[in-house]
């Protein structure tokens, strides 16, 4: 059983959005606005139970949403949202130790931000939630809506979700207080306890109006695009070994100088994936001073950038390199070059080999250009 569970708000009408449906089945980009906040919960480090306050006439809608996610509960919502969080914390298992509460509103909320919160009530026992600097002057206002003081910035928080706290104590605060309050931190402070900030993200905002709406819409829209990268590899014959080259043994060729099995090819479409993700290169990834990498083979390489993609939440979509050399003759082995590195890269590689008709270190036979170009895209995201 986890440890941690996420109350989901989701019962709010939305009226100010304009579509006649609550706000966290209000459509974004093509999926209810909920759908995208569970998207957050399930990149978390360690699985919470998950418990969504939906309307009541949404229930079996959330349901569906949640249905592969091992443990989840739906449960209706109150007439205020004091009222959905003490619903979703009766659903709440009782082996958990550590409740967050979040606003499926704030649907682009990185999982991140949500382990950041975790950590925090975890390491301290007290309450915690995201928050980000003010950055503009605030005035306070009299009544008639002249300028009374200009209050200061530095001490104030732009407070987000999810908020966490010990589940104990969370459920005290609730029990001990009457009075309404706009979130979980003011119940949490009013019956005394104490709450910390810990940094939020600007992705965490609350969508509230048509504009809210179309800045998520254009964040997803830029999150979605695939990207291209590009990587050159140049290695000269010389090494000690045979010749490694496209993942494959080239027996009788003489093998490629390098710290590791100078796979030129490998090393290319390492370094075009890193490139179309913003990851750096395999010089900065896989160094040279690395004792690990003396005379790692190819596979380690790409097997890394892979993972180093998967964790940067893009996956490849297909990879095509130009091999430059005099030799090996690389025609008759090309199918086979192109099934390994696919199986590694998992996604198809395609492999093409030239010459350079005698000009340069190629052409006189010195050593071997691979250049390779990848198209990545966002890694496709799952609720099971």
């Amino acid at each position: 059983m986890t440890s941690v569970a996420v109350i989901l708000v989701a019962a709010g009408a939305g009226s100010r959005l304009g579509f006649g449906v609550p706000k966290a089945f209000v459509p974004l980009a093509g999926r209810p606005m909920l759908a995208h906040a569970l998207d957050s919960l399930r990149g978390m480090r360690s699985a919470p139970q998950v418990v969504v306050v939906a309307p009541a006439t949404h229930l079996d809608a959330s349901r569906a949403m949640v249905a592969h996610l091992a443990g989840a509960a739906v449960v209706a919502g109150g007439a205020s949202r004091q009222q959905s969080v003490l619903a979703g914390l009766a659903a709440v298992d009782p082996d958990v130790r550590t409740i967050l509460v979040h606003d499926a509103a704030r649907a682009l909320t990185p999982s991140s931000q949500l382990d950041r919160v975790v950590a925090a009530v975890e390491s301290s026992g007290r309450g915690a939630v995201p928050g980000m600097p003010v950055a503009d002057t605030i005035k306070r206002v009299d009544a008639a809506g002249a300028i009374a003081e200009t209050v200061d910035r530095a001490a104030l928080a732009a407070v987000q979700t999810p908020q966490g706290f010990p589940r104990a104590e969370l459920e005290a605060a609730y029990a001990s207080v009457a009075e309404e309050h706009t979130d979980d931190a003011a119940v949490y402070a009013a019956a005394g306890l104490p709450v910390d900030v810990v940094p939020g993200s600007p992705l965490a905002f609350k969508v509230t109006t048509a504009n809210d709406l179309r800045r998520a819409e254009l964040l997803l829209a830029a999150e979605a695009a695939p990207r291209t990268g590009i990587g050159i590899d140049v290695h000269a014959f010389g090494g000690d070994g045979p010749l490694r080259l496209a993942l494959l043994d080239w027996p009788g060729e003489q093998g490629l100088a390098g710290h590791s099995d100078g796979d030129a090819v490998a090393h290319a479409v390492c370094d075009a994936l890193l490139s179309a993700a913003g990851q750096g290169d395999i010089g900065g990834r896989f160094g040279t001073d690395d004792p690990r990498y003396a005379g790692a083979s190819g596979t380690v390489f790409l097997e890394g950038a892979v993972a180093i993609l998967a964790e940067a939440g893009w996956e490849p979509v297909n990879v095509a390199v130009q091999l430059v050399g005099n030799r090996p003759r690389f025609a008759a082995r090309r199918e086979e070059a192109q099934a390994a590195l696919t199986a590694v890269v998992g996604a198809p590689v395609s492999v093409s080999a030239t010459t350079t008709d005698g000009l340069g270190f190629t052409g006189r036979g010195e050593g071997i250009t691979a250049v390779a170009t990848a198209l990545i895209r966002p890694a496709v995201r799952s609720l099971s």
